[in-house]
């Protein structure tokens, strides 16, 4: 049987050939510990090297300043636990309130909530209709307690692009600091760590079409973090453990690949996510989109199919389509997404939401022919 039309790319990617081959050697032959000080570490630490410098410069920012993790939910965890504990060891005057999002993934949203055990306070911002936080509100949730801001660079069920430069700048002023999830932007926009103002920015990479259990996180040199962990001191002393020496060299290599052409990448998935929608709207289907129709991903699209049901949706696309569902339906009752009961979007739209991500092996003739198979789906139903 063919293998389903891929449109889930913001639940993983698949690996990118050149990521493949970057990866072989240290597969087959380079195996050694790149803390080892003999000849058998000396590939493996200037390849961990190298790829450190591929995420900087994809970031633009300094080889310094990236710390390697096993992807974006330690990323976020190191983040804000860190910066969260480092202040709170330097005396309670300096504050112990956090600003987030209600529509941020769950690995922030429970950083904060495990916090909240420990003292910590957190103020949780609405969205829009459009699913975008006002900056009025993040203006009024200021505090002198206020240590943090970490709201989400683009969200990972809507795509709607978050104001981060202009938050970053009201932090500055208020000697704040600013942390960004760029799991679901890197790769589709720009994301200069300089342009974007921000303190610490995570990264995932199965996202960018590197391995799953990797990531990053760029840490501003001014800012220091309590350690994650404890042991030995691999990553300037910042994350202790035997680097993961295959999969930092994917990251770097789809670090760089990223970076290569993005505004011709960002138009060619723009055009597929548009051709998707339009061809479902000419199908007739009784379609809402969610999110900004504007200031989103390039390759998200978020459709809610009034009175239908998405795991049903799934079911009837069988396995023509693969996408993902915003709601879960079960015999007697309907899970929503925080995402979308944060947008307040009517149940009997929301309960009938799929996310369709194209990203970069998405060809025009999967789009048509999941316009047929999508649009056939939802008719019989």
């Amino acid at each position: 049987m063919p293998r389903p039309i891929y449109l889930d790319y913001n639940g993983t990617t698949p690996h990118d050939p050149e990521v493949i081959e970057a990866m072989r050697p240290f597969l087959e032959t380079e195996f050694g510990n790149p803390s080892s000080s003999h000849w058998y570490g000396i590939a493996p630490k200037r390849a961990v090297e190298k790829a450190r410098s591929q995420v900087a410069g994809f970031l633009n920012c300094s080889p310094g300043e990236i710390v390697f993790t096993s992807g974006g939910t330690e990323s976020n965890n190191y983040a804000i636990k860190g910066i969260a504990r480092s202040i709170a060891a330097k005396g309670e005057d300096k504050g112990n309130h956090i600003i987030t999002s209600v529509i941020e993934h769950p690995a922030v949203l429970e950083v904060c909530h495990y916090l909240e055990k420990y003292g910590f306070k957190t103020t949780y911002l609405p969205v829009d209709s459009e699913g975008v936080i006002n900056i009025s509100d993040l203006k009024n949730a200021l505090s002198p307690e206020t240590i943090l801001i970490s709201i989400m660079h683009a969200n990972n069920e809507t795509g709607a692009i978050q104001p981060i430069s202009e938050i970053a700048e009201i932090a500055k002023k208020h000697n704040i600091i600013t942390h960004t999830d760029a799991a679901q932007s890197l790769g589709k926009i720009p994301a200069d760590v300089k342009e974007l103002g921000v303190d610490l920015l995570s990264v995932a990479g199965h996202k960018i079409y590197a391995p799953k259990g990797i990531g990053a996180l760029y840490i501003r040199d001014s800012i220091i973090p309590e350690k994650f962990c404890q042991g030995a001191g691999q990553e300037m002393g910042k994350r202790a453990g035997t680097e993961n020496v295959l999969e930092i060299v994917g990251l770097g290599k789809a670090c760089e690949i990223a970076s290569r052409d993005l505004e011709e990448k960002m138009n060619v998935m723009k055009s597929l996510r548009d051709r998707l929608h339009d061809g479902l709207i000419r199908k007739d289907c009784k379609i809402r989109l969610n999110g900004h129709p504007v200031k989103r991903l390039p390759n998200t699209l978020s459709l809610s199919f009034k009175g239908l049901e998405a795991n049903r949706i799934l079911e009837e696309m069988g396995l023509e389509v693969a996408a993902s569902a915003g709601a879960a339906c079960h015999a007697d009752t309907v899970e929503i997404s925080h995402v979308l009961e944060a947008m307040e979007v009517p149940v009997e739209w929301a309960k009938g939401t799929i996310r369709f991500s194209v990203g970069r092996m998405t060809t025009v003739d999967e789009i048509d022919k999941a316009i047929e198979v999508v649009a056939g789906a939802v008719k019989r139903l």
